[in-house]
């Protein structure tokens, strides 16, 4: 029987196909760029043709390479970027507009005026998550509104929404398969996470016609079959999440308690709760992932915009560095900060502040500054954030024994030396740090009864701990810093304008 797994894993910049063995060993990675598109200032939008294509090319390129034959391969499973928005026509498969990126920030006015309406309370309730223009409803909203006979064509039933795990199910099943999972239609602020299933409120409340929604499945199950014509053999695909609910589940994360936080673009912290769903102010409720025939699993969770990505901006924006490796040895350079703090709002700011009028703000500058202080800086910019995320999951009684941690900046030993001292708690890097893509595999062999997630478990292994300094700065006075800071960049663009914060 074939042992291998696929793992599709399409994320904010790139398109990766990992391969797995069946010892759950990683074999092969391959990865294709994906361009990123700035229409005006806080749009961000996708090629939904380049994100397809960019993950087929990589996924025929992971076998090539791997000498592995689609015949060797069990199942594939998915993950992917999530909240990201798309429509599509059902009869052709072709999308008709850009993908409209997580990032974006175009209907924050959208989602003021649904707070004025006095519906926070009640979103917060039925989804878990905050009116907010990171999720999915308002972009579809935009989409329908923005975009002649939309609107008309969805109510006709010629449309399909989906984020992108279901564009690549789609595509890959030769539009047989209109489906998501249930971590992924958690996020899209349409969905009841306690009844499992759309919600009808909702869909009103942002003019969404049910006909463009996909059908809503467990993340380890059946989701159809890749066309022949696609890898050189029909292949099921039996798991699909979105990248931090495969991050938590490729994480090892099983159990009520354990957290893991992922630094990529953002930063996201994920703490398993158990069968409860648990609200923590300023944090999000979500859905962890459900398997075929178990309840579903819950999850709280701190979605920080921008981690990652503040390094790219040092190397794009301001060329201190040619490549974001180059950010830990710079920062080693100075013994500290030297008092300078990067808030990194460039995208505003996520949890738990839900500040889309934050912008980014440098500040504590001296003469004797220079770039290793900012690039320190920097590096504490993700673990202070972290942080602010742990104080609000406290205040819900959700108390951190340690944090595993993976994603490409997980690579930085600084970073994470720097994480363990300013939350006071051990940081655990694994021997796999492409756990996003390691738990879509997982899922997939859970789905396709090859794993027990016993088993998925027991596969996990250490490659380091970062133990947290007694008495480290970054905890008491750094962190008070931080805290000012962060304050001066709130609502900064509205002030600007002279608007009401609050609009």
């Amino acid at each position: 029987m074939p042992g291998h797994l696929l793992a599709l894993d399409q994320g904010t910049s790139s398109s990766r196909a990992m391969l797995v063995d069946a010892a759950g060993l990683p074999v092969g990675m391959a990865q294709r760029e994906l361009g990123q598109h700035y229409p005006q200032p806080g749009w961000v939008e996708h090629d939904p043709e380049e994100i397809w294509e960019g993950q087929l090319a990589a996924a025929r390129q992971v076998l090539e390479q791997s000498g592995v034959s689609a015949r060797d391969v069990a199942a594939i499973g998915i993950t992917n970027q999530r909240e990201t928005t798309l429509i599509w026509d059902r009869a052709t498969g072709r999308a008709v507009h850009r993908a409209i990126v997580w990032q974006d920030r175009r209907t924050a006015a959208a989602c003021a005026r649904l707070r004025a309406e006095g519906w926070d309370d009640e979103v917060a309730r039925r989804t878990g998550l905050v009116l907010d223009p990171y999720f999915s409803a308002s972009k579809l909203q935009w989409l329908l509104e923005r975009v002649d006979g939309l609107r008309a064509r969805a109510e006709a039933g010629e449309l399909a929404f989906g984020t992108v795990d279901s564009w690549l199910l789609y595509r890959l099943t030769g539009g047989a398969v209109h489906a998501t999972d249930v971590t992924n239609a958690s996020r899209t602020l349409l969905f009841d996470i306690h009844r499992l299933r759309w919600d009808e409120a909702l869909l009103d409340a942002f003019g969404i016609p049910a006909a463009l929604l996909p059908e809503v499945r467990p993340s380890a199950g059946a989701f159809g079959q890749a066309l022949p014509e696609w890898l050189g053999a029909p292949l099921p695909i039996t798991g699909v999440a979105g990248d931090q609910h495969a991050a938590l589940f490729g994480q090892g994360c099983l159990r009520e308690g354990m957290a893991k936080n992922t630094y990529g673009t953002g930063a996201f912290l994920v703490v398993h709760t158990g069968d409860r769903p648990l609200r923590a102010p300023g944090l999000l409720t979500t859905l962890a992932w459900q398997l075929r025939g178990e309840p579903a699993a819950y999850a709280v969770e701190a979605s920080i915009f921008i981690a990652g990505a503040a390094v790219q901006w040092l190397r794009d924006g301001l060329g201190i560095i040619r490549t974001s490796d180059e950010i830990g040895p710079l920062a080693e350079r100075a013994a500290d900060s030297g008092g300078v703090y990067f808030v990194p709002a460039l995208t505003g700011l996520g949890a738990p502040h839900w500040d889309p009028a934050a912008r980014g703000l440098i500040v504590g500058l001296t003469r004797g500054s220079g770039a290793a202080h900012l690039a320190r800086a920097t590096l504490e910019a993700i673990a202070y954030q972290t942080r602010d995320a742990v104080e609000a999951m406290e205040t819900a009684g959700v108390r951190l024994s340690e944090l595993r941690v993976d994603g490409g900046a997980a690579r930085n030993g600084l970073l994470l030396q720097l994480q363990a001292d300013t939350l006071g708690v051990p940081v655990l890097r694994p021997a796999v740090t492409e756990t996003t893509a390691m738990g879509a595999a997982a899922l997939a062999a859970v789905g396709a009864g090859l794993w027990s997630p016993a088993e998925v478990a027991a596969r996990w292994r250490l490659d380091g701990r970062f133990e947290p300094a007694p008495d480290a700065p970054l905890r008491g006075a750094g962190y008070a810093g931080w805290r000012r800071a962060v304050a001066r960049s709130l609502a900064w663009s509205a002030a600007e304008s002279g608007a009401d914060p609050s609009e």
